[in-house]
């Protein structure tokens, strides 16, 4: 007699359940950066991006705080290999002598190439002429854009942050520049994802950004973390200025006071440090890091807005240099 199995319909395979929760300490440890650490990992990403897709990168570097924070963290980016970028500075000739003397001992204590362009070159045979009221900050576009094109750089490093001004508040990370140098915003490329294009023509170039997203807060913070030296000028110091204009302006050799301008001494610092003839400083009693910090936190001025007089000129001054090629 012929026996017809018994069929059972399938069961679905069940992986084994434990009966007894884990205990807390087998659970694995969340893993979050606090803020500093994000913003820093996000510019040695922007580093080490540049560092693989262009040839020729370079620095932009005065010695003022942002470029030291940006040497800073390209030097961990690549740690413990030497510096591989070449470090590009304008001289207005204008330039404060503390923060000139900064930059030559950091670029002697790290052994990388400095490239300097000077504006008085300019002056001396009459491809630029001296502006009216003075200052030669906006005169360094193009010992910029020559100096980007002898040393054939196709990706520049710049400090800009967001929180300076609205014109570079609306500026990618990587910043295309045409091949007369210009910033056209409507030809800015999306950056999903912290995904970067650097695509460029021959002759075009990119301006890099790695302190976009911070603040001059978080900037004074990473600075007090990472024990990064400063010229003195960023802290308080008896100084001979004059007011311009609401701002005080340091006497020197680029042309202030006029006749009706008091010169006096005042307890000052300075928030940024770019042209003598347009950096303002401003009445301060911080003397070091943590004194800044605590000014800055009750500020409601932005640095560019309370120092720099060549953003004053008008609405649109620092979108109408970057257009032509400024930093």
């Amino acid at each position: 007699m012929t026996t017809t199995p018994t069929t059972h319909p399938a069961q679905p395979v069940r992986a084994a359940v434990a009966t007894e929760a884990l205990p807390t300490e087998a659970l694995p440890a969340e893993y979050t950066l606090d803020h500093l650490d994000h913003l820093e990992s996000e510019a040695i990403h922007i580093f080490r991006e540049v560092a693989g897709e262009f040839e020729r990168p370079v620095i932009l570097f005065s010695g003022g705080k942002d470029s030291v924070v940006m040497v800073h963290l390209a030097l961990k980016a690549f740690a413990p290999a030497p510096l591989p970028f070449t470090l590009l500075h304008v001289d207005t000739g204008h330039n404060f002598p503390e923060v000139l003397d900064y930059r030559d001992e950091t670029v002697a204590r790290l052994g990388v190439r400095l490239v300097v362009a000077h504006v008085q070159d300019y002056l001396d045979d009459g491809r630029l002429r001296e502006r009216p009221d003075g200052t030669r900050n906006p005169l360094q576009t193009v010992p910029l854009l020559d100096a980007i094109e002898a040393g054939k750089f196709d990706a520049v490093f710049g400090g800009g942050r967001r929180d300076e001004e609205k014109a570079r508040a609306k500026e990618r990370v990587f910043s295309l520049r045409d091949s007369f140098g210009a910033w056209d915003p409507r030809r800015q490329r999306p950056e999903l994802w912290d995904l970067y294009n650097g695509k460029h023509a021959p002759g075009e170039h990119v301006r890099v950004f790695p302190l976009s997203n911070w603040t001059e807060l978080d900037v004074w913070r990473y600075i007090e973390r990472e024990g990064i030296v400063l010229p003195d000028l960023y802290y308080a110091h008896e100084r001979e200025v004059f007011e311009r204009d609401g701002m005080w302006l340091s006497a020197g050799e680029w042309g202030g006071p006029k006749a009706n301008e008091r010169v006096q001494s005042r307890t000052v610092r300075y928030r940024t440090v770019g042209d003598m003839s347009c950096t303002g400083a401003v009445d301060s009693a911080a003397t070091d890091v943590a004194g800044v910090i605590l000014e800055l936190a009750a500020s409601r001025l932005t640095e560019r807005g309370a120092t720099r007089a060549d953003d004053r000129m008008s609405e649109a001054a620092m979108e109408d240099r970057k257009k032509q090629g400024y930093f």
